[in-house]
């Protein structure tokens, strides 16, 4: 084999073994790809992706999570995890979207959030020549389907559907486990505490669907997605558990116990019985891998 030949063989083999490309494309060669993204718009990507700007936290972790993590140039301000991602450059996120920010960064493509961003900020991306893709994971298969679109932007398909598969099993496991157990109880998600206006998750969200999962009725199953209730609201529900997400930075008291001190809500069964269980926001609020996880914690501190 002469030496041209041999460097090309060892270029290869390189390229298929280093970051998020495909492993059969060599040095230089670009190729089109078009994708539908998770609102239903044809995408033309341009491949190997290896510059990414991701929005929001739970698209940042199923990146992350699909080893290509070092194709992130950019996060949203609220990427948080992992850890490391804390080291790459965030831009202002959310309704106020900073496109000079993101553009700055020169990615390829920029991952957005059906809920924060929208067709405004992804024209002007792309008259900058940048890809936009969107996701819109409002339950635990529409996670699956993020994981899946952004595998395919970064031609880790292979390991999108080992990390969806890694999902299914943890639930199947707990959905085998639960069987058989008293499903009467019920469940209030208190996702935003007093302080600020109570909300809850109600039907067609990920977190009903843990609930169900659990052996659990949702009391707020006839409200629709996410939405704001009274006090007066829960204590007429009369709940088992109360699954608060509120974060606590150590000072005053815990979650728990401002729940329990409520004016009005000492008869609720979950407070009778200290059934009021504080689990972390990201794990059960962020559509991605760790609602597997956050399923798990749940299910540990119900029946354990």
């Amino acid at each position: 084999m002469n030496l041209k030949k041999c460097l090309s063989v060892v270029l290869g083999l390189l390229l298929a073994l280093s970051g998020c490309g495909p492993a059969g494309s060599k040095a230089g060669e670009d190729h089109a790809k078009k994708l539908t993204d998770m609102i239903g718009r044809t995408v033309s990507v341009q491949t190997p992706v290896e510059r990414v700007v991701a929005l929001t936290a739970a698209d940042c972790e199923i990146i992350s999570a699909l080893g290509c993590e070092g194709s992130l140039v950019g996060r949203g301000e609220y990427c948080d995890y992992p850890v490391s991602v804390l080291e790459i450059p965030s831009v202002q996120s959310g309704y106020e979207t900073n496109i000079e920010q993101i553009i700055a960064l020169n990615p390829q493509v920029v991952v957005m959030g059906s809920m924060a961003q929208g067709e405004e900020q992804a024209q002007a991306l792309s008259q900058a020549g940048i890809a936009t893709v969107f996701t819109d994971a409002q339950s635990i298969e529409g996670v699956y389907q993020a994981i899946t679109l952004l595998g395919n932007v970064l031609d880790r398909q292979e390991q999108a559907q080992k990390l969806i598969e890694e999902m299914q099993g943890a639930f199947d496991e707990i959905e085998e486990k639960v069987a058989g157990k008293n499903k009467e109880s019920t469940v209030y998600f208190e996702v935003s505490p007093l302080e600020y206006g109570l909300w809850t998750a109600g039907q067609d969200t990920f977190m009903e669907e843990i609930a169900v999962l659990l052996g659990l009725r949702n009391t707020f199953s006839d409200l629709k997605g996410w939405g704001e209730i009274s006090q007066e609201q829960v204590i007429a529900r009369n709940p088992d558990y109360i699954v608060t997400v509120t974060m606590y930075f150590g000072e005053g008291p815990r979650p728990e116990e401002e729940i329990a001190a409520r004016e009005g809500w000492q008869n609720i069964p979950a407070v009778k019985q200290g059934n009021i269980i504080h689990v972390s926001s990201d794990e059960i609020t962020r559509p991605g891998p760790r609602l597997a996880e956050a399923a798990t914690l749940l299910y540990r501190r119900i029946y354990e």
